[in-house]
């Protein structure tokens, strides 16, 4: 049975995330910044990955996943004055 992420610290990690866009960092990195112990900072990090918060890129580091690799988004359309009418 794996241990659920108290929301508290899933909350502190997402913001450090928010509040510095671009930023990525690796599993130790974010253990320092939040004074998380190992094994849970990999359970906050792992919940925030699979909730599409977070991303964890190739070379090991975890960024926003509107930041990230994996987010292909389609630019919008606009519409033509000729499509209008």
């Amino acid at each position: 049975m794996t241990a659920s992420p108290n929301p508290q610290l899933l909350e502190r990690v997402r913001a450090e995330f928010f509040e510095m866009p671009g930023m990525r960092l690796r599993l130790e990195q974010v253990q320092r910044l939040c004074g998380i112990e190992r094994p849970m900072c990999q359970i906050v990090l792992d919940a925030l990955v699979d909730a599409n918060v977070l991303c964890l890129k190739s070379d090991g580091t975890y960024a926003r996943l509107m930041d990230g690799e994996l987010q292909h988004s389609q630019p919008a359309k606009a519409k033509t004055r000729s499509e209008h009418t």
